[in-house]
């Protein structure tokens, strides 16, 4: 059987200390920084999704494995793999809701387990696992996310919305950002802020124009920034002038 420690080895083989002491600083993993702790070994992005690509059939148990590993890498292949494994359950031919509804539960168990701890590793499952199963059933979950003193959990309910955006809804994206209009995160702002800017490109410019006419005075900065970031100049720039609520 094929193991964890088989896709450690993968990854370990194209590892590059160099390249593993700028994602340290890149991913902020200095005492006190949002990655405090998170250990790199060199792998970039192309090079992970090359190996997980060769161990997709990898078990769960296994994929587990790679989640509690503390090397960065070893939980973005983790994920890719689950990522693959959840497109695979979701096939047209074969769709396996039993299957879907394990893999969805896994990676909630994951994400309530804090192994998925960082802005990359949210940002490259969330959408299209959890997003993806709750496409077409009631997303209380993502309140609950939402409402979390986590910062992952919080963006993971966010960018979980990704999937709705791309199949035309809005409803929860909006819903979300309206909630979470006083988060103290910067990443949760840029979040926020990109999902807002994806409504107006993807589902609805009035959506967005109406969520930013409503709350641009509450907005932090760099969500407004990011939210608008599409806009033509001078609407971007009026909404970026209105005056600030106390």
């Amino acid at each position: 059987m094929t193991t964890a420690a088989d896709v450690q080895r993968a990854l370990a083989a194209v590892a590059d200390p160099d390249g593993a002491v700028f994602l340290q600083r890149f991913f902020k993993t200095a005492p006190g920084e949002y990655g405090e702790g998170d250990v790199f070994i060199g792998v970039r992005v192309p090079q992970t999704r090359a190996v997980a690509k060769r161990f997709a059939g990898l078990p769960l148990t296994e994929v587990r494995a790679l989640l509690d590993s503390p090397v960065h890498e070893h939980r973005l292949a983790g994920l890719i793999i689950l990522n693959a494994a959840f497109a695979r359950a979701s096939g047209p031919r074969h769709r396996d809701e039993t299957e879907r509804a394990r893999l969805a539960a896994f990676y909630v168990r994951a994400v309530r387990d804090d192994r998925v701890d960082n802005w990359d590793l949210v940002d490259s499952s969330a959408e299209h696992v959890l997003g993806a199963y709750l496409l077409d059933r009631p997303r209380d979950l993502l309140d609950e996310l939402a409402a979390s003193p986590v910062l992952w959990q919080r963006r993971v309910a966010v960018l979980s919305t990704f999937a709705f955006l791309k199949a035309g809804d809005a409803s929860t994206t909006l819903a979300l950002a309206a909630r979470l209009l006083d988060d103290p995160e910067d990443l949760m702002h840029k979040a926020v802020g990109w999902m807002l800017r994806e409504t107006g490109k993807r589902v609805d410019r009035a959506l967005l124009l109406g969520f930013l006419d409503e709350h641009a005075g509450r907005m932090p900065r760099t969500m407004l920034a990011y939210a608008t970031e599409h806009l033509d100049p001078g609407t971007r720039a009026a909404y970026r002038a209105v005056p600030r609520a106390r």
